[in-house]
């Protein structure tokens, strides 16, 4: 069955078996559940396959098939329940969409995910596509053997060693000075496929979000300003001239390329790196994908009339792109595990009374009973009627909260 074939998929409709427009999602995360609230609104029912039983998104979704995202069976009965089908992670088996696709329409497809898997790929998808906008990625070498591990230049020290896969918020990292930390880092890492990334001088990250239909419309949000503490994302700043308007004008170009070159259909994530390379506005380094929405997005359901979550419906469903307007400035605060404890480890609630009474204040939480440190709860997004307020409000609330990293926004 070929997208076009079935597409588009109109919300509030039966197919003739008199079964309701249903939308699936692979993973049950937080990220699943916001998709679940936007084609719920719609009026779509959902499917969710996750194996947890309390999974965020399984709980609010019509369907939850609890198995894991390999399950034969599994597969068979969300692919009879939708009429497309999505992901909410990029560590969802590529071969599993590969298999959903034979009857149904998957938005992103198994090659856009299989190389959002593996930096490797990853990389030399970035040489070969964001370069017509003038951004590069930094300079690396791939290690994949002993010999690989001997030849790899000098002037790629200091670096970072990320492994080729399953890495994510810092996991599968280290920062390596010389060639002896270079090996016993890889030795350290199983010696499993890894790319060695120069370590350059860092001024600002940022992300930009886009949507690409299966016509190869595509429409997006100008860039997020990013602040990270120990890998995870805490603040996001998302308001007009938060990036140098040429850097801009850069990163969303390069952005829509490297969507396009691969014929994206869904939502992606592209994350960058400003570097301090003595010009006032610092140069642009890609860093990584994400083909999904993404936590540097939470924002747009708030301060935009257009959501990452409504355009991932929409780009899967075959409905038309509407352009996002932002209308208010936004930050955005992580909500962390370790929000739920106090500082001798006792468990504790966060005090919610005084962050709800701040002007502007909008909680999510994901429904996750188990506080971990590291773990996201739940995120805070602070909008208002001028930058200077939406920051006052956000450091106030930052306090109130004991969160780390707001000092390192603008």
């Amino acid at each position: 069955m070929s997208a076009s074939s079935c597409l588009p998929i109109f919300p509030g409709t039966v197919d003739e078996t008199g079964q309701p427009a249903t939308l699936g999602v692979m993973g049950g995360g937080q990220l699943g559940r916001m998709f679940v609230h936007a084609a719920q609104r719609l009026g779509y029912f959902t499917a969710v396959l996750d194996p947890d039983p309390q999974s965020p998104a399984g709980l609010v979704s019509h369907h939850h098939i609890q198995t894991g995202y390999s399950d034969a069976q599994g597969l068979a009965q969300l692919a009879s329940l939708c009429a497309a089908i999505t992901t909410e992670f990029e560590n969802v088996p590529s071969a599993a969409l590969q298999t959903l696709a034979a009857s149904r329409p998957v938005a992103p497809g198994a090659a856009a995910v299989a190389i959002a898997q593996d930096r490797i790929q990853e990389k030399s998808h970035f040489m070969a596509s964001a370069g017509v906008a003038g951004v590069t990625c930094a300079p690396y070498a791939v290690i994949e053997t002993p010999e690989q591990l001997h030849a790899v230049p000098a002037d790629l020290l200091p670096g970072i060693l990320k492994t080729a896969r399953m890495g994510y918020d810092g996991k599968g990292q280290a920062r390596v000075k010389n060639a002896a930390d270079l090996a016993a880092a890889w030795a350290d890492l199983k010696q499993v496929p890894c790319v060695l990334e120069k370590l350059l001088p860092l001024k600002a990250e940022c992300s930009v979000i886009v949507a690409r239909g299966w016509n190869g419309e595509i429409v997006g949000f100008p860039p997020q300003r990013n602040v990270h503490v120990d890998g995870i994302l805490a603040v996001t700043e998302a308001y007009e001239g938060n990036v140098p308007p040429a850097l801009s004008e850069r990163a969303q170009a390069a952005t829509k390329s490297i969507a396009s070159h691969i014929g994206y259909v869904g939502v992606l994530c592209v994350e960058f790196f400003v570097i301090d390379d003595g010009s006032e506005d610092g140069a642009l380094v890609v860093n990584e994908m994400a083909p999904r929405p993404h936590n540097s997005g939470h924002y747009t359901m708030d301060a935009c009339d257009v959501s990452q979550f409504d355009l991932q419906v929409h780009a899967m469903a075959g409905l038309p792109l509407p352009a996002p307007r932002q209308h208010s400035p936004a930050l955005m605060l992580n909500l962390l595990g370790e929000l739920w404890f106090d500082a001798g480890g006792q468990a504790r609630t966060p005090d919610w009374q005084a962050v709800l009474a701040l002007p502007g204040a909008h909680l999510h939480l994901y429904g996750k009973t188990d506080a971990r440190p590291g773990r996201k709860m739940g995120h805070l997004t602070l909008t208002g009627a001028d930058v200077a307020g939406v920051k006052a409000t956000a450091r106030r609330a930052a306090e109130l909260l004991g969160l780390p990293g707001f000092e390192g926004a603008q």
